[in-house]
């Protein structure tokens, strides 16, 4: 992809190079992690068929959000709130659902809600000029908080066999194999990269990112930028609570933990730079497969879910050393040209 700043700090062609190369080597990483869980998995069961689709199931309903953080760190802002946000929007889609008894209404509230709390966190981060972390580290707080409230920290089950049509089209499968999850996360990447790499808006975001000066010099409102994806976090992040309730047909207060750290890798392994302005939709989607096949080779491997910490942890620890070192490369490449 093709890199456009305000400062037009990434439009060489050396630049495009090593952004190919950056991607190139999380698919060659993303090949060796399969070959391995295909290889060790006891009786090979990485590979099998119920695996695969619930890999592709679950895996794409964290899938769907990760490539709505991955913008936002484009637009050089990070959201910690997705899981409590994903658990909270879970709970309008259950309340609203046994309100009007029809999925696709309760499912339109949802999307909005999950929107409007995208906007709250926006607004708190651009409005008050609190750096994004803390900001949404206590938003993360306060949606998890109101979620245990309002629910009294109870299981609801869904009746989601009473609505065909809607559960299939969340959590059905493409001739009986393919998990409708994966058409979505597809079609999510797909549109995401049209927006980054060919709409006018994409080149806001990485302007926004890159450069706040130079994009508001360009006449750029960088506050509506990045409230604007900040929204797109919120709408992806209601968009996956109502595919896992669709699937799992029950409401848990507990939904999305430690979803938060997972995105913000994906993002980080798939390229974007934690100082904003450089990223890929190639790149965010690859990471996002590396987290998902790690966590679900950690599971197939039966080691004890606490090894997932220690695998993430080296997985974000080598991707931002990598990250500093392209930044590193980048400055020098600037230098040499200059």
């Amino acid at each position: 992809m093709v890199e456009t700043t305000a400062s037009g700090g990434f439009r060489e062609s050396s630049s495009n190079l090593l952004f190919r190369f950056r991607s190139i080597g999380v698919f060659v990483v993303l090949i060796l992690l399969i070959s391995f869980a295909a290889i060790f998995t006891p009786r090979h069961t990485f590979v099998g068929l119920p695996n695969i689709q619930n890999l592709l199931s679950f895996g794409a309903e964290f899938g769907v959000i990760a490539l709505g953080v991955g913008v936002l760190m484009i637009a050089g802002e990070f959201d910690l709130s997705i899981g409590s946000m994903l658990a909270l929007c879970a709970f309008v889609f259950t309340v609203t659902l046994d309100t009007f008894g029809n999925p696709f209404i309760a499912a339109a509230i949802t999307l909005a809600a999950g929107a409007l709390f995208g906007f709250i966190n926006g607004s708190i981060v651009v409005r008050a000029h609190i750096v994004s972390f803390i900001a949404t580290l206590g938003m993360m707080l306060t949606y998890r908080g109101l979620t245990e409230i309002l629910s009294a920290g109870e299981v609801y089950i869904l009746p989601m066999s009473d609505y065909p049509l809607f559960q299939q089209l969340f959590s059905g499968k493409i001739a009986g194999v393919i998990p409708m999850q994966a058409f979505w996360f597809v079609l999510a990447a797909i549109i995401l990269y049209f927006v980054l790499d060919r709409g006018k808006f994409g080149n806001w975001i990485y302007s926004t990112g890159a450069n706040k000066q130079a994009a508001r010099a360009m006449g750029i409102q960088i506050g509506r930028v990045k409230i604007i994806s900040f929204m797109l976090v919120g709408f992806l992040t209601a968009f996956a609570a109502i595919l896992q309730m669709t699937r799992v047909n029950a409401f848990s207060s507990q939904a999305g933990l430690g979803w938060e750290l997972q995105a913000v890798a994906a993002a980080v392994v798939g390229g974007c730079s934690l100082q904003g302005g450089r990223g890929s939709m190639i790149g965010i989607f690859l990471g996002t497969l590396v987290i998902i096949v790690v966590d679900n080779m950690i599971g197939q491997l039966r080691l004890p879910y606490e090894y997932t910490y220690i695998a993430f942890a080296l997985v974000i620890l080598v991707s931002v050393l990598l990250d500093l070192w392209i930044e590193g490369f980048m400055q020098r490449a600037r230098k040499g040209e200059a």
